[in-house]
């Protein structure tokens, strides 16, 4: 059951998404999209409350627990600048709006933007290893919450993997931006 609510919660967020760019930029309804936009982070607390109901039941805490715990971390700190992406390009699109914004090309700039990405990582990641920790506090029986306890080492590589290849490697090499090239 909770890897059917991960997809749909998923699934769910892009349709939301879509549907409510379509009212914002298309259909010019303002609040149909602010409404339908909304439905994104609602379907999160879904998920939450369906893991907890399923692990307060009496539920042996699985691998798509752990996984419910990390989409949700990650929901919270990168969902909000994945709607700003989406919107930014659906705006210039569809009613004329100014060219998205990219990320630095290189140079400090660049490493700057990575930093700042790693350290928005390191938060979803504190989020869902504390998801993980109530899970296990809930459960109460480490047979039962071995299933989570596994995802803790599973969020270090995630850390470390996207430190080495974001601002580590951009620290070490920052290359020249493009504009640094240019002048």
């Amino acid at each position: 059951m909770i890897v059917a609510l991960i997809l749909a919660s998923e699934i769910g967020f892009w349709v939301f998404l879509g549907l409510g760019l379509i009212a914002r930029y298309v259909l010019r309804m303002r609040r149909l999209s602010t409404v339908l936009l909304i439905g994104s982070p609602v379907l999160d607390v879904v998920l939450l409350a369906a893991t907890v109901v399923d692990l307060r039941g009496g539920g042996t805490a699985g691998p798509f627990h752990g996984l419910a715990a990390l989409y949700l971390g990650f929901s919270v700190m990168f969902g909000h600048a994945m709607i700003r992406w989406a919107d930014q390009r659906f705006a210039h699109r569809f009613a004329g709006g100014p060219p998205p914004w990219k990320p630095p090309s290189g140079g400090w700039a660049r490493t700057r933007y990575e930093w700042r990405e790693w350290g928005k990582a390191v938060a979803a990641c504190a989020i869902s290893a504390a998801l993980l920790g109530a899970g296990i506090l809930m459960v109460g029986d480490p047979d039962r919450a071995a299933g989570l306890v596994s995802w803790l080492t599973r969020l270090l590589a995630v850390v470390v993997i996207w430190f080495v290849i974001g601002p580590g490697w951009a620290t070490l090499f920052p290359g020249r931006a493009k504009e640094d090239a240019l002048g």
